[in-house]
């Protein structure tokens, strides 16, 4: 991807705030307890926060030590939706490759599906100067489970604009071993990456694993009869699947989780 369709793909979602919201899952709460284990403090960044998804666990993780989570989101569709949801939250506008706060004002900067927006030359130094030393960075994916049958059918039925290469735990794990991770950053140095996955599931229905998925960039940058196509190739085979095509089911997915130790 370039870097115009990139900033295409990446800006595409304020338009769908409010189904973003709805639908889209959190993260599971062990995923962001590994996340977080190296840690040195309490202080943590939501960096390209969205509508809170992360933030809301982060925010439940932290409570019982008294922590402090910061939400930075570019998007201001996104980060009205963040505040509309999340009250009490701290959230500011502000993006990856300029942070609005101090030099190592935090303990650790995650990203909940947002770090492949980054552009990690300018966001590289930007995160090492807002962590403090011994900080962590760490990028959480939500990804479908696609070593279960009906997952993989749907995953080839969607194509890969809307069960994307980060969408599943293969795929996942190829895009963010070769993902550009700050080595270096005045005056900060990186350790090396490491990568673990988290089972969790969400509950859906067919109309609501559908809006999902019309919440992706790749779904969201569409001309509409290719949009409305492809989400009728979706809905027919969730029609088409005992496991889905009545009532609630369990979608099976991982929380995969990349992170880094500022040394």
């Amino acid at each position: 991807m370039d870097q115009d369709e990139r900033l295409l793909h990446a800006s595409s979602f304020g338009a769908a705030a409010a189904s973003y919201a709805e639908h889209r899952p959190g993260y599971a709460r062990a995923a962001v307890r590994w996340a977080l284990e190296p840690a040195p403090g309490p202080r943590v960044l939501d960096l390209g926060a969205g509508t809170g998804k992360l933030t809301a666990t982060l925010t439940a993780t932290l409570a019982a030590l008294g922590g402090e989570v910061i939400a930075v989101e570019p998007d201001p569709e996104m980060l009205a939706e963040l505040r509309r949801s999340l009250p009490d939250a701290r959230a500011l506008p502000g993006g990856a490759e300029a942070i609005p706060l101090p030099d190592a004002s935090v303990d650790a900067v995650l990203a909940g599906n947002a770090m492949h927006w980054f552009d990690m030359a300018v966001a590289g130094p930007e995160i090492a100067r807002v962590l403090a030393p011994g900080g962590v960075l760490a990028g959480l994916w939500n990804v479908m489970d696609d070593e279960v049958e009906w997952v993989a059918g749907l995953a080839r039925v969607g194509g890969s604009a809307a069960v994307g290469p980060r969408d599943t735990p293969a795929g996942w794990r190829a895009e963010t071993a070769g993902m550009h991770l700050p080595k270096t950053g005045a005056p900060a140095r990186f350790g090396s990456p490491e990568q673990a996955e988290f089972p969790q599931g969400q509950r859906r229905t067919a109309d609501s694993l559908v809006a999902t998925i019309a919440t992706r960039a790749g779904v969201l940058v569409m001309p509409e009869q290719e949009r409305e196509a492809t989400l009728g190739r979706i809905r027919a085979f969730l029609a088409s699947r005992p496991e889905t095509a009545r009532g609630e089911f369990t979608l099976p997915m991982r929380t995969g989780v990349l992170r880094v130790r500022r040394l």
